[in-house]
């Protein structure tokens, strides 16, 4: 027999360890939890290590606190313009570390939103956590076989989100393609989080300058902050200067 080896994570102690002892009880399943994310990644480290890696992770969607040892990928484009969803966010890097684990995220309503947020990191799966233990375990192992699974009545309303998802791209790819190449590197550079002083002495400009295209970067992303700037860098796929390896240049000559 063929076992699936499922982690829930979840930081609702009770939840976590009755849906693990539910979902042992079956004969094929192997089961753990973790309460937290680097709880998560700590006990997948282990996993890995002996030869016994996860099939399908069960995610919260509202687990608390931030992910260590994770970039998080998925901006959340209503209220914080920088923020990220936690659950979501241990999706999204898990995917990226280890692309062939299938995870589902588990939420206490639902809502399209953030569905769709959770297929763009890279969810198999949106379940609600009071659905039937007979339901839960035909997600799993559908998405052990690359389905996708998604309650009829968000169907709409993700496709919808996916679709405006995928126009706000597009449109913020058109707008950084509109920047010169060195507005484009300071741009980079605010990605990574560096401030005017940082991207001056990195791309060897002065203060001022570095100012200028700053404010010159800001509007023609038709933004009024450094937040937004990111947030729509993101969406278009630009991502951070590379502090350790990049080269750049200085007087026409690379340094």
């Amino acid at each position: 027999m063929v076992r699936i080896r499922v982690l829930v994570v979840d930081d609702h102690r009770i939840f976590a360890e009755s849906l693990a002892a539910a979902l042992a009880a079956e004969p094929d399943v192997d089961v753990s939890a973790a309460g937290s994310g680097p709880a998560a990644l700590r006990s997948m480290e282990r996993a890995n290590a002996e030869g016994r890696r996860f099939d399908v992770l069960l995610v919260d969607a509202d687990l608390g606190g931030n992910v260590q040892g994770i970039r998080p990928a998925v901006p959340v484009q209503a209220g914080n313009e920088d923020g990220l969803v936690d659950g979501i966010s241990l999706v999204a890097g898990v995917r990226s570390a280890q692309p062939s684990v299938r995870m589902v995220v588990l939420a206490e309503k639902d809502d399209p939103r953030r569905a769709a947020l959770a297929l763009q990191a890279g969810a198999s799966g949106w379940v609600a956590k009071d659905c039937s233990l007979s339901r839960l375990l035909t997600v799993i192992r559908g998405v052990l076989r690359d389905e996708t699974h998604l309650p009829p009545a968000l169907l709409t309303g993700v496709l919808r989100e996916l679709t405006a998802a995928r126009k706000h791209r597009t449109e913020s790819e058109r707008l950084v393609e509109s920047l010169t190449p060195r507005e484009r590197e300071v741009l980079r550079c605010m990605v990574a989080g560096l401030g005017r002083k940082a991207v001056a002495e990195r791309l060897f400009l002065s203060p001022h300058t570095v100012r200028t295209h700053m404010q010159n970067v800001l509007g023609k992303l038709g933004v009024h902050s450094t937040l937004a700037a990111v947030a729509l860098a993101r969406r278009a796929g630009v991502g951070p200067a590379d502090l350790a390896g990049d080269v750049v240049e200085r007087g026409g000559q690379l340094a």
